[in-house]
């Protein structure tokens, strides 16, 4: 199942971070980034894996959101079968606890 939001705050404001397999997020949003909202996830103690996108592809915003702990950076446009894929091994390492 998916779920939408309108901003990075209707997010955390909402039960959905606490149940959440995956997250995608752009990194550029208005009010709270994505960078924030992956901070403020895992200030809450939750370790949803986060999937980033940007139509500003910036290697040192890349390598902050790997830091963070985001397990995919996808610049614009990309493929959906490479999105389907980045999720597909979130999932499959939130279920499995790989690389925890």
């Amino acid at each position: 199942m998916v779920h939408t939001f309108a901003s990075a705050e209707d997010f955390l404001q909402s039960s959905h971070p606490n149940d959440s397999s995956c997250v995608v997020a752009d990194v550029q949003m208005p009010g709270m980034s994505g960078l924030d909202l992956l901070t403020q996830v895992r200030t809450r103690g939750n370790d949803v894996p986060f999937i980033f996108i940007t139509a500003f592809p910036d290697e040192s915003v890349r390598a902050r959101a790997l830091r963070a702990g985001a397990v995919g950076f996808l610049a614009k446009p990309f493929a959906g079968p490479v999105l389907i894929s980045c999720i597909e091994t979130a999932v499959n390492r939130n279920r499995g606890g790989a690389g925890k």
